[in-house]
């Protein structure tokens, strides 16, 4: 941070003098209330030259729980900036925004309006590891306006996705974790600013995003709401509750155009994921049932209902088809029952919590051209996918092969126009490629700042092709380093999932395409390790796979020899039919997919890359 003082004449100091006055810029650095790198807001006017631009804000969102604080948004990716608008509804002493890798306050790249009791000022700031603020060197936020209107102070300012600052938050697509903060106090200096001190909270958005016109429901739409039965919410961390519910006998075939979910007010901490999966076609007869999804006694038609009809994770929005396709239900060669899967996250293990949450259907009799469907990639749910305790990143892959998209898709290939990426709790990334030839040819999804309180369904910015051969590879990145014993793949919210859910059409019989680590192989790392740390008498054959994670002894080098085992050993693959049958085929055993070109990494133009993004 540069200091300037017109009483201050380098050129009057002598060199004997030169210790003493490297301790009198400390002093004034720490006591300086208006460093010239920041704006005074006081005195700031518009340039009669440079109007305003007239900037619509398409995306928005309140960030406090009160509505104190809204941040509106527009993108220009021709230029790589984000225009964005804080409206402070009561603005007293000043106000904090920033951007952090997982909503810290620490280590965090921040924008501030402070006063110092008689003359405000902005400024691009960032917070060491200790929350400590600072006013940055390279000043990369660009106030274009600050002016108080009737419902508040207004800020409008923007910055380049990146800015090549090692201080700065580069700005992806995906999850970006917001936080805030408002001053009640003025500051002699900006430096005297903790973030611990304030009061601050964290908002998750997607920054980057299509710019597209709010879709408008055909004048014909109806609805249907699938929702749980008044259940009352078990006193335990983790429920899938199971609901099968009939659709009328004669119902013709519609197309899904929009779907939402319907939580039950003050449960919205508890709902974690919803699914509604229509059953199986060939079966005349699906019991009624409302329990538990692991209930060993559920009737056993329940497992053939796996056929997504919409799926909703916390933090997602409402969910729109384009114009082109829909969502079939009812008709002729469709079921007549559908299984609700509600997913419930008590921690606090909260007792008597009645809840009717679920899925409501838009739906329209007048068929678009294409039927719609919606795809699961990434890893199956199985514990002979792990994570080791106590790490800072670890990687889990899963494929779809060419073999099963050879066999599954039809000769033209589907078109990807959204995805909707699936962890649990160890989750920090998901990239989804698209691998041709051996080459990856382009990102369907990527988020590496995911969230698992944040699964939103990400409309994609252009629609994507996936022909028969090609391959699908989802990565998912992990962090365990709270974790004294390993994560397994599962169900449970502390076991972990990878997945991919992509919406397509037209629809296929492909519902599933997953694979995990061959067990024969994973067997044979159990051995290995165990004779490495001189357990001759191995178990591997007498507990299951859980159990087996949880006797190793974890070191870096158990840890290493996982990681090399998931990257080189054969995969078995689920490609699934939505029967929850396999495509006929030899699945077992099957080798990796071959990669010899990846991606190049994209530069911006801070870095001598191009001016447009794509």
């Amino acid at each position: 941070m540069r200091i300037f003082n017109k009483d201050l004449r380098l050129q009057d100091i002598t060199i004997m003098y030169f210790t003493g006055l490297a301790a009198l810029m400390v002093i004034l650095v720490a006591s300086y209330q208006a460093p010239s790198s920041a704006i005074d807001v006081s005195s700031l006017k518009p340039s009669p030259s440079s109007p305003l631009p007239n900037l619509p804000m398409p995306f928005r969102m309140p960030l406090d729980p009160r509505g104190n604080l809204q941040l509106a948004w527009n993108i220009s990716y021709a230029s790589q900036e984000v225009y964005m608008q804080l409206r402070v509804a009561e603005l007293r002493h000043g106000v904090v925004l920033g951007m952090s890798d997982r909503g810290e306050l620490t280590n965090a790249d921040l924008v501030v309006l402070w006063d110092n009791g008689t003359r405000s000022y902005f400024g691009d700031a960032w917070s060491d590891s200790k929350g400590h603020v600072s006013l940055d060197s390279h000043q990369d936020y660009e106030l274009i306006e600050a002016k108080q209107k009737a419902d508040g102070f207004y800020l409008l300012f923007k910055r380049p996705f990146s800015t090549c600052d090692p201080r700065d938050y580069v700005i992806e697509e995906g999850t970006v974790h917001i936080i805030y903060g408002l001053l009640d106090q003025p500051l002699a200096s900006l430096e005297d600013l903790n973030l611990s001190k304030i009061q601050t909270g964290v908002q998750r958005v997607l920054m980057l995003r299509p710019d597209m016109p709010s879709p408008t429901l055909p004048p014909d739409v109806q609805t249907l709401d699938v929702l749980a039965p008044n259940v009352i919410i078990p006193n335990q961390e983790t429920t899938y509750w199971c609901f099968i519910q009939k659709l009328p006998d004669d119902m013709p075939k519609n197309h899904i155009v929009m779907y939402e979910s319907m939580i039950t007010p003050g449960n919205e901490a508890i709902v974690h994921h919803i699914e509604v999966f229509e059953c199986a076609p060939d079966l005349r007869e699906v019991p009624q049932y409302s329990g538990s999804c692991d209930d060993k006694m559920k009737p056993k038609k329940l497992n053939f209902c796996r056929h997504v009809l919409a799926a909703w994770a916390m933090g997602a929005e409402a969910f729109y088809y384009p114009p082109d396709a829909g969502l079939a239900i009812g008709g002729p060669g469709s079921s007549r029952f559908l299984r609700l899967e509600v997913h419930y996250h008590n921690p606090l293990l909260i007792s008597g919590r009645h809840d009717s949450s679920g899925i409501r259907l838009h739906y329209t009799p007048n068929l678009r051209r294409y039927d719609a469907g919606i795809m699961e990639l990434g890893l199956v749910y199985t514990p002979v996918m792990a994570i080791p305790p106590k790490q800072h990143t670890f990687y889990l892959t899963g494929y779809c092969t060419s073999k099963c998209t050879r066999t599954a898709l039809p000769p033209g290939g589907i078109y990807v126009f959204a995805s909707q990426l699936h962890t649990h709790l160890a989750g920090r990334g998901v990239r989804t490629v698209l691998v041709r030839g051996g080459k990856e040819l382009e990102v369907v999804q990527e988020d590496q700042h995911f969230s698992t309180d944040y699964q939103t369904i990400r409309v994609l910015k252009k629609i994507i092709n996936i022909l028969p051969g090609d391959v699908l590879i989802t990565k998912c990145t992990y962090n365990t380093e709270d974790r004294s014993k390993p994560t397994v793949g599962g169900f449970g919210i502390m076991e972990e999932m990878c997945v991919n859910y992509i919406h397509y059409y037209p629809r296929t019989q492909l519902e599933l395409c997953k694979s995990h680590v061959d067990p024969e192989y994973l067997q044979k790392y159990f051995s290995f390790i165990n004779r490495f740390h001189g357990n001759d008498q191995c178990v591997c054959g007498d507990v299951g796979v859980t159990d087996q994670y949880s006797q190793l002894h974890w070191d870096d080098f158990a840890g290493e020899v996982l990681d090399s085992l998931y990257n080189t050993a054969p995969i078995s693959m689920h490609c699934n039919q939505s029967t929850a049958r396999l495509f006929p085929g030899e699945w077992e055993k099957q080798p990796l997919p071959e990669v010899t070109s990846i991606l190049p990494k994209h530069r911006y133009p801070c870095e001598g890359g191009a001016e447009s993004y794509s």
